[in-house]
């Protein structure tokens, strides 16, 4: 069974629009868990509607997401919630920290939110930073931290649960290329010692070529995917 099954799933944006968009036109694909997968294609292809779909963060207009065949439609807003919260983790372009917080009390939040007490919450998130290296850097807020520290520590609080699958939008997208290279080891190496299942939406063909598979998008539609040799054993 597929850890991931996306089937027929359209997205139709209408609010406050003269006519429809249509973001994504009928996309089906499966994903196996431990997988590495990157979503390529051009600006408006549907690369992050895709993305925010397959994470629950939004419905299709048609279709449905499958995650070790249940269906997510099946779920109440709450229990789509928790459920997200435990199984999905996010990493974006811009990492979306709290700024009023420290680095380790926005790794915290998740684990508070899935109802950990407190002291637990902490030494979670504290042995997660250590892991991606900001050990010393717990208790800075994230505008006392470089560019590269403030994404690793959105890293972090995305495998702070240690999630069933990862999801980045353009990871490394904001980023200096040495920098980008090392968050982008860091979700790889997530993704090989963890078994956690990783898609990455990115531009670029030399951090694309570093994962298993590729999935290729246009105008909505996927238009084509590759397997690399080494990972079809």
């Amino acid at each position: 069974m597929p850890q991931v099954r996306i089937q027929g799933v359209k997205k139709i944006f209408t609010y406050g629009l003269a006519q429809p968009v249509a973001a994504l036109r009928g996309v089906d694909f499966t994903v196996e868990r431990g997988e590495s997968v990157a979503v390529m294609g051009p600006s408006g292809a549907g690369k992050s509607t895709l993305l925010q779909i397959l994470g629950t963060l939004d419905r299709p207009s048609e279709g449905s997401v499958f995650y070790n065949d249940l269906d997510t439609r099946s779920l109440s807003p709450a229990e789509l919630a928790a459920f997200r919260n435990a199984k999905i983790g996010f990493v974006f372009q811009f990492h979306h920290l709290l700024p009023e917080f420290s680095a380790l009390e926005n790794v915290m939040m998740p684990v508070l939110i899935g109802g950990k007490p407190f002291g637990e919450a902490k030494r979670i998130a504290s042995e997660m930073l250590e892991l991606v290296g900001l050990g010393p850097r717990l208790d800075h807020r994230p505008g006392e931290l470089s560019g590269g520290e403030q994404q690793r520590v959105a890293v972090a609080r995305a495998a702070v649960l240690h999630p069933e699958i990862i999801l980045a939008d353009e990871p490394t997208g904001n980023l200096d290329l040495a920098t980008g290279d090392k968050v982008f080891e860091l979700l790889t190496d997530l993704n090989r010692e963890k078994n956690i299942t990783l898609m990455v939406v990115t531009h670029s063909e030399p951090l694309a070529s570093r994962m298993g598979r590729a999935l290729r998008m246009a105008d909505g539609r996927l238009v084509g995917e590759g397997l690399k040799e080494s990972r079809q054993e």
